[in-house]
């Protein structure tokens, strides 16, 4: 069995605006020893649960201020690292990540901390793995938020995708596929519209001290299910199935300034259940790490969703 690499910790010294206790789950892979996933988990156990699943290269840290903002209204906030970003275990190789793999981690994180009453915040990479799990375990799920992110299904071209998956997707995951290292830091910062801080840049190249450390970021896009021959289609078109009949309130929260992903506010807003929709909002000021660039208007909404949540109970 191999071991895992782990980052080691005084590279997470100093982290603007991040105070939070640390939290481990343990997962499996069947070529590693037992794989740490860390995760914040701040708010009354009690409370409902914000479940904010971070996409790619980031980690928990991006959702700090929103986490903040959250937990100080009286939810628990729960904020993993995906296996190979952040606090949690390095995979050694490109090829050892799935898609599958990150959808069974996080479905085993939820089975694990017994979460209920969830609502799903998600973003970027955050989306293909969190709207996979939701459909899996759709009973522990109360709402739903959908911010500049995906479920590609490799159908025909999605409401408002006229070039279906979009060039900008097709070509990032070309030119990842060919990367022996990441930018990690820049590239969050490149598609900001804020410009970040020297410790916040810091912040987001903490988990990678060099690029063995940088597997995941790079096995992420590839990953990208574009083709029906790509592993994944059939588990999405099947997870779309089920999304478009849930009965729980749905909520989009793109940026206005993420080319990547603006198209697919169009289909999700189409395809998911439209009983919270008027609470969707275009977030003015940001760009595709909504998060980094406008943390209290998207802390808002997930709070606007709670109380309509709360209201129609």
């Amino acid at each position: 069995m191999l071991t895992p690499l782990r980052t080691p910790q005084e590279r997470f010294a100093n982290l603007p605006d991040y105070p939070f206790a640390e939290n481990y789950a343990v997962v499996s892979h069947p070529d590693y020893d037992e794989l740490r996933m860390h995760y914040v988990d701040i708010g009354p156990r009690a409370a409902p649960v914000v479940l904010m699943l971070h996409g790619e290269p980031s980690w928990s840290f991006g959702y700090r201020r929103v986490i903040a903002a959250v937990s100080a209204a009286g939810y628990r906030v729960v904020a993993p690292d995906h296996i190979g970003f952040g606090k949690s275990d390095k995979l050694l190789h490109v090829t050892d990540y799935s898609y599958q793999f990150f959808v069974d981690c996080m479905q085993t994180l939820v089975e694990q901390l017994e979460l209920q009453q969830i609502t799903l915040l998600c973003q970027d990479w955050g989306g293909p793995i969190g709207l996979r799990t939701l459909s899996q375990m759709p009973d522990r799920f109360s709402g739903l938020i959908v911010a500049n992110t995906l479920l590609p299904n490799a159908q025909l071209p999605p409401l408002g995708i006229a070039d279906w998956p979009g060039e900008l997707v097709r070509n990032w995951a070309a030119t990842v596929r060919d990367m022996k290292d990441m930018p990690v830091a820049a590239i969050v910062d490149g598609v900001c519209v804020t410009s970040l801080d020297d410790d916040v840049i810091a912040g987001y190249d903490a988990p990678f001290p060099d690029a063995s450390y940088k597997a995941a970021a790079l096995a992420f896009p590839p990953l990208i299910p574009l083709s029906e021959t790509m592993p994944g289609i059939a588990e999405n078109r099947a997870a779309w199935s089920i999304l478009e009949q849930l009965d729980i309130p749905c909520v989009t929260a793109f940026s206005d300034s993420d080319p990547s992903t603006k198209a697919w506010e169009a289909v999700f807003q189409s395809r998911l259940p439209k009983k919270a929709q008027h609470l969707s909002r275009e977030i003015s000021g940001a760009g595709h790490f909504v998060q980094e660039d406008q943390p209290g208007l998207l802390a808002q909404v997930v709070l606007d969703l709670q109380q309509f949540i709360a209201e129609s109970h």
